[in-house]
This record gives C-alpha cells, structure tokens and sequence, in this order.
C-alpha cells in the first residue's frame, strides 16, 4: 500500500469536515507535532478526534488546498495553503509518517 493513500483519505475528509472518515486514516498511538517544538502537540486518537471537533471542524469556512505533494519511502510531504483560521490563508508544511496504512506521526511547520 503507498504512503500517500491514507494521506489523501484524511486531506479529503478534512475538507468534508468528515470527522469519522479523518480519524479511520490515523493510528491509535498517533503523535502530532507543531515544529519547532521537541513534544508533541497532539498524542493519541481521542485526543486527535477532540482538537479536530472543537477546533477545526466547526468551522465552516475551513477549507486547505494542496500546493503540492512529495513521497519518499513511508513519508509524505504535503505544502498546504490553509483558508478559514486566519483573515489570510496560512501556508504550512505537513510531514506524514505511514506504518501499517496509517499516520503514525505528523509534523506541522508553519511560516514563524
């Protein structure tokens, strides 16, 4: 299985605001990290379906676009243009590790 299917199955639900269909692409020890940063932001599913519920999808002007796409390996680099957190869109970086066709581990790097 590639890296990126489970990847592209959570960008899609993301923009769905599909909370069921966003947590089936994660594993349960799932680890999220808001770079620079050594410690994890986010660890575990619940703690992933709760940010995402509360902060995310209840949004309804929450929307990304995919600028672009890399795979290497069991790694997928994602450059995202994200609308609807800020008055300006946010570009960010998304680091995902894929073991067993599920993130395992992301890793989010923003502008400053």
């Amino acid at each position: 299985m590639s890296a990126e299917l489970p990847v592209a199955a959570q960008f899609a639900a993301y923009n769905a605001h599909d909370i069921d269909a966003f947590m089936a692409c994660f594993a349960e020890e799932f680890r999220g990290y808001r770079m620079p940063t050594e410690t994890p932001s986010t660890v575990g599913k619940g703690a992933l379906r709760a940010f995402y519920t509360e902060h995310r999808f209840n949004n309804p002007a929450l929307r990304a676009e995919l600028l672009s796409r890399t795979v290497m390996g069991n790694k997928v680099f994602d450059h995202e243009r994200i609308c609807g957190l800020s008055p300006e869109p946010i570009e960010s970086v998304a680091v995902f590790e894929v073991e067993d066709g599920l993130i395992k581990t992301a890793w989010f790097y923003f502008p400053s």
